[in-house]
């Protein structure tokens, strides 16, 4: 009986591929049997042919009928951005003297709070800032200490209570009050009308006003520089309901206009892909700038191969640098991603060539022609790898805009290069709110897990809530209220609860009918009252203490404050507000406060419940 395995014609049946075999490998390791590798890494060769059959398996005869590229004609169509709209607001002037991040994040630093002075360590540094401005000029310290004094707080008054609450936040008042001048104040007052004058209240001499008003404009310059800020009250591309930011930016073209839409900034990496086209979107931008909207630029360059850390030699037993090992990836049969990856560093990573081209920041560069010679004198146009319908769902680019609308539009390959940085220092988070569904009391809570505390600093949430309800039944007992007398006694073992108490860092958000809908939902920030035992005067709504959830409570006219119902997913958000800090490219510090919303927790139960019958 003949030998299934056994085959007589070998070249026929490799011809016809009668057996599937797997006869190419892309990466062959050692694997030493014995601990010792001395032996391991001589590396020692005795038969030639070994060396001949390791190249044949991995491909290494395999001819290819390609040539390597020698040079590359370029030419690239570019434009700058020229518009900038925050938010619905009307388009202006795109500016690069300040990062983008810096234009669309700023938001305004707030110095009263709820009728309280907040910022205290910012309010001192500004006050020595001015003193110090106006020491060559004469000596008026006690003159603006006096006009401009941070008051000192009193523990016995209600309204002192974000305060006197915090035994650490009292103690910094009182180590400056009536000691050291409010510069915010001063500052507030001055960018409030531009007529008044900083010695207005102070008895100056005649002969030092013209310095004091030199003075005031520059101080004002200062405070601008070191925080910036929005022109106006709030940054017109925030949006508060949805804690992202919506802006777009604009550019001519040879067409007319685009213009770029961010509709959900919220991650705090702006670059491309926050980015889609908006062919219905109107810029205006001015004839003059659309007169000779494309410049062009031809370039003949020499291609270089592309290199990274850790990357497989491409010639034959060349020791690496060890500095990847891939022999230790291990994707799973899922792990798409991960196997391309994996491919493209074994198979095709020395395919790539990079053909250098710099462009300023703010443009916007499309490649109009792209012609490759080889070393064999052929040439080669070569086109967008992501040309074709938009939509089109075998198309996958990289640094490619998306285009909105369902209409089958022509994708767009142009590369977008933002005036962005790329790197952003962030502080502490001074504000920290966790939004949270709550099932089982069918709302979602607003929970305060930091609070900027009115000496500046962020500070527990949780804390300052105990803080707070321990401070006013202080007040309480203090003003000899009693509590009120305990109950009948009597044998019942089960007593009545109206409700359920949650600690004041908890900030409601109940379900209402969207305005001008039958079947949308939206949350709605209510309050919880804070009844303390023998209080008999009128309940007090626990207010939130952070700039996020406080939208509209400081307004003269208060305002409700919506959230539509589906920007809090079954996780949650957590949306933090800190400093962030960053060098231009001519040298330049930015200082602002930005908004940053991640994913929350999950679910959670706060233990609000009503009508119980509890143990006594």
């Amino acid at each position: 009986m003949a030998d299934r395995y056994t085959i007589i014609d070998m070249p026929a049946a490799i011809a016809k591929q009668e057996r599937p075999t797997v006869t190419l490998w892309n990466r062959l390791e050692g694997r030493p049997r014995t601990v010792n590798f001395e032996r391991a890494v001589r590396f020692e060769i005795r038969d030639a042919l070994w060396m001949l059959t390791r190249q044949w398996q991995s491909g290494e005869f395999e001819g290819e009928d390609s040539g390597s590229p020698v040079s590359a004609q370029m030419q690239v169509a570019f434009t700058r951005l020229t518009r900038f709209q925050p938010g619905v607001g009307p388009y202006e002037d795109f500016e690069n003297k300040l990062p983008l991040e810096t234009r669309v994040e700023h938001q305004p630093v707030a110095f009263d709070l709820s009728g309280n002075k907040v910022a205290l360590d910012l309010r001192v540094m500004l006050g020595r800032r001015w003193l110090k401005m106006v020491s060559n000029i004469a000596d008026y310290s006690d003159a603006f200490i006096g006009k401009y004094k941070i008051d000192l707080p009193d523990p016995t008054r209600r309204e002192d209570a974000p305060i006197c609450a915090h035994p650490e936040v009292w103690q910094n008042f009182a180590a400056v009050a009536q000691r050291t001048m409010d510069g915010a104040a001063l500052y507030q007052y001055l960018v409030a009308d531009s007529t008044r004058h900083p010695y207005d209240g102070i008895p100056a001499l005649d002969a030092h006003k013209p310095a004091l008003d030199l003075a005031g404009q520059q101080f004002v310059s200062w405070v601008r520089r070191l925080l910036t800020q929005p022109a106006t009250a709030q940054n017109p591309s925030w949006r508060p309901a949805r804690f992202e930011h919506q802006f777009s930016c604009a550019a001519p073209t040879a067409d007319g206009e685009v213009v770029y839409t961010a509709d959900e900034y919220h991650h705090g990496t702006l670059d491309w892909h926050s980015f889609d086209i908006d062919p219905n979107a109107q810029a205006g931008t001015s004839p003059a700038t659309t007169a000779d909207p494309r410049k062009f630029l031809n370039r003949e360059m020499i291609p270089v191969p592309l290199t990274y850390a850790g990357m497989p030699h491409p010639r034959w037993w060349t020791i690496e640098d060890s500095q990847t090992n891939f022999g230790e990836i291990r994707p799973d049969t899922t792990d798409l991603a991960k196997l391309l990856f994996v491919e493209f560093g074994l198979v095709y990573s020395n395919d790539w060539f990079i053909v250098p081209f710099t462009l300023a920041a703010g443009s916007i560069a499309r490649v109009r022609r792209l012609v490759v010679t080889n070393v064999f004198g052929e040439k080669f146009l070569i086109e967008a790898a992501g040309r074709g319908p938009d939509d089109a769902w075998q198309r996958w680019s990289v640094f490619t805009v998306n285009i909105k609308g369902r209409d089958l539009a022509e994708a767009d390959p142009s590369l977008l290069l933002l005036p962005t940085v790329p790197k952003v220092q962030e502080s502490p988070p001074l504000e920290e709110v966790l939004m949270m569904r709550d099932e089982m009391a069918n709302m979602v809570w607003g929970i305060e897990k930091t609070i900027q505390a009115p000496d500046g600093r962020g500070k527990s949430g949780g804390n300052a809530a105990r803080e707070t309800r321990a401070y006013f039944e202080r007040l309480l007992a203090a003003a000899g209220v009693a509590p009120n007398p305990p109950a009948l006694v009597n044998e019942a073992t089960i007593r009545y609860q109206i409700m359920t108490s949650v600690p004041e860092n908890w900030i409601p958000f109940i379900p209402v009918r969207a305005r001008g809908s039958e079947r949308e939902i939206e949350l709605q920030r209510a309050s919880m009252p804070r009844i303390l035992e023998g209080d008999v005067s009128p309940v007090v709504k626990v207010r939130p203490r952070t700039t996020l959830l406080r939208v509209g409570l400081d307004q003269s006219t208060p305002q409700s404050y919506l959230i539509p119902e589906e920007e809090i997913p079954r996780e949650g958000l957590l949306v933090t507000r800190s400093f962030q800090r960053t060098r231009w490219t001519d040298g330049k510090v930015f200082v602002w406060l930005g908004v940053r919303k991640r994913v929350g927790r999950g679910e959670g139960s706060s233990g609000l419940a009503f009508d119980q019958i509890v143990p006594k």
